[in-house]
């Protein structure tokens, strides 16, 4: 069975340069089923890639094409279907490659993270368009709002969690988000929200996990006298913080760090790990493997 990944379109129906990515079961005549898809339309390959799951027995491929002629992108991915993906039992996703995916920001106090995407927003390399910051505290609205972004307090308390949630996926309907990321939010999604935002939603957590659980891991690791400090991006899932992962940055300390010197170095490993993380699922560099990630880095 053919499945058409879900990716809303943020550009014109019309695109003459577009980005396919495919995962099926591996066999021969994959990427020359592909090739021919996109030659015989006067189309050429800016960029391709490919993977070989040998253990798992899975294919996986990104490539770039596009040509003179513009074409509807939907009538695209209907071929591309009905002539390849059918016949190879592919899941994939066809995109205009000028796409830029509506991004939401969820924070709580901490801005490093946020900073940083709205820098690198404002400089063009995020891959995507920051739309909203949401968050359960307002320490953090100045941030946004010299950004120029709306910025939306959603308050969470033990009690409200099933409300504040419904408030969340209102926001995202109402700015119509393609991508939520969570830049230090402090709040657990419940598994719900998880299963029917999947592959869509990208965390940021210390790579210290699971060695340094609870509160203040950079205190625990500078009681052990880590070496190295890190970041890890992934996809949120309902097993919390063991979602696929997709980056991950290592920093090496040395015993003059203390506590705070640990925070500071975590700080930049995370705000690193998260925007290429980020630019890589906006570029859809990204497949889903299971319990893990595919990235075309």
């Amino acid at each position: 069975m053919t499945l058409v990944s879900p990716v809303a379109d943020t550009t014109s129906d019309n695109a003459s340069r577009f980005v396919l990515t495919v995962s099926c079961p591996n066999r021969p005549g994959i990427v020359r089923a592909v090739t021919e898809f996109i030659d015989t339309r006067g189309c050429s390959i800016d960029e391709h890639q490919q993977f070989d799951d040998a253990g798992g027995g899975l294919f996986f491929l990104r490539t770039s094409f596009g040509g003179t002629e513009s074409r509807r992108i939907d009538e695209l991915r209907r071929e591309f279907a009905d002539e390849v993906a059918n016949r190879h039992d592919m899941s994939f996703t066809l995109v205009a490659a000028d796409r830029r995916p509506r991004i939401g920001v969820l924070v709580s106090k901490e801005g490093h993270c946020l900073n940083d995407l709205v820098y690198r927003w404002r400089a063009g390399d995020l891959g995507g368009e920051l739309a909203v910051v949401i968050s359960n505290h307002d320490i953090l609205r100045p941030m946004g709002e010299a950004a120029g972004l709306p910025y939306l307090r959603i308050p969470v308390t033990a009690e409200t969690k099933a409300e504040a949630e419904r408030a969340l996926r209102a926001a995202i309907d109402e700015h119509d988000l393609d991508v939520i990321v969570l830049a230090r939010y402090m709040q657990v999604l419940s598994d719900e929200f998880c299963r029917d935002f999947r592959g869509r939603v990208i965390n940021i957590h210390h790579s210290f996990l699971p060695g340094f659980k609870g509160a203040r891991p950079y205190h625990q690791a500078f009681d052990r006298g880590v070496k190295y400090v890190g970041a890890t991006a992934h996809y949120v899932t309902g097993d919390l913080d063991e979602g696929p992962i997709i980056e991950q940055e290592v920093i090496r300390v040395t015993h003059a760090y203390d506590a705070a010197g640990l925070a500071r170095v975590g700080r930049d490993a995370e705000a690193l790990a998260l925007s290429r993380a980020v630019r890589w699922h906006c570029q859809n560099r990204v497949v889903l493997n299971g319990t893990r990630t595919v990235v075309f880095s």
